[in-house]
């Protein structure tokens, strides 16, 4: 591909970029935060590096010779090290937000999390807005988002959980690209479970339910409990398409984000998957056990709180792996609803 683009350009005397170039162009002109920046930066420079001897042919063979070190092989030497260099300083640097990352979520991990993973332009941003109220930036284009968004969303049961937005997914993603998002994708990998939206307007839409499987493999998250979401239904012109799609991907969800159509019944499966993975726990503590209190509002949300005369009754919902450990310290308290 190389040659073939040197080519090209000689000949047509333009610049030519090819399929991942582009992309990469895209990606740099849509990256808003600092994460983003330096995530767009590092692939960059990762395409930039086999392509450098392309680059400096001219140099070479102006002031080259053989047996000798000419300027233009000095000047490849000299800007391989300095991207290397680079590479290991942005490397450096999405560690450091990865494990802010890392902490960020130890703080909240007594709520279900999912995450949203789709195509790109499949409508994730609208259906995070209409979800969670929040303002999350919409745009029909291409890699709209490229940061993560997390909000918090209320389900029907009155119990929080958090959501999350995630970059978009295409049809042969550059490897080193989708390498330099993976701190931004491990919102993904530790969700509870996935939304993965479609746009069945799509024609092509078959196509990318693959792509985005095939993505999530090469992250070593496809064993998570995924919700096949297919949205944009408002804009379909025959009825019965919405039927054929039910039939042939059982348990999936028809919405339309934009419309807010069925986000009651998507609310209402995200509802089922968090109280499976986790426990209720009714305790009635009494006031001179106020020492447990904090114990119990760190291990889950807070479902119910009633201050009576004997003590304090509360409702607990907790992850599946915190049940025994919550029990040990506070089921002398522990009740049956």
């Amino acid at each position: 591909m190389l040659f073939r683009s040197r080519n090209l350009e000689q000949e047509w005397k333009i610049k030519v970029l090819d399929r991942s170039g582009i992309i990469l162009d895209i990606f740099a002109s849509r990256a808003r935060s600092m994460e983003a920046k330096t995530q767009v930066e590092l692939a960059q420079l990762q395409y930039l590096m086999p392509r450098l001897t392309r680059m400096w042919t001219h140099l070479s063979k102006q002031f080259g010779g053989i047996g000798t070190k000419g300027p233009g092989e000095t000047q490849i030497e000299t800007d391989r090290r300095l991207i290397r260099d680079r590479i290991t300083k942005l490397k450096e640097k999405l560690r450091d937000i990865d494990m802010q990352r890392k902490q960020q979520r130890k703080g909240r991990d007594h709520m279900p999390r999912f995450a949203l993973v789709g195509y790109t332009n499949a409508g994730k941003s609208t259906l995070m807005n209409i979800m969670t109220g929040a303002d999350t930036y919409v745009e029909d284009k291409l890699f709209a988002t490229l940061d993560t968004t997390v909000r918090q969303c209320e389900l029907p049961n009155g119990q929080l959980m958090l959501l999350s937005d995630t970059v978009g997914f295409i049809r042969k993603l550059p490897t080193h690209l989708v390498a330099s998002f993976r701190s931004t994708l491990a919102e993904a990998a530790e969700a509870d479970a996935l939304i993965h939206l479609v746009d069945c307007t799509h024609p092509s839409f078959k196509e990318h339910i693959q792509v985005v499987r095939d993505t999530l493999s090469s992250l070593d998250i496809e064993d998570k409990t995924v919700i096949l979401v297919f949205n944009k239904i408002d804009q379909l012109q025959d009825a019965e398409y919405v039927r054929d799609l039910q039939i042939e991907f059982p348990g999936c969800i028809c919405i339309s984000a934009i419309k807010g159509l069925n986000i009651v019944s998507l609310l209402d499966r995200l509802q089922d998957i968090a109280l499976a993975s986790g426990a209720t726990l009714l305790f009635l503590l009494p006031y001179h056990a106020m020492k447990v209190l904090p114990k119990i509002y760190e291990a889950g949300e807070i479902v119910e709180r009633e201050d009576l005369d004997e003590g304090i009754r509360i409702s607990v919902h907790v992850p599946a792996e915190k049940k025994d450990a919550l029990l040990r310290l506070a089921g002398d308290y522990a009740i049956e609803d």
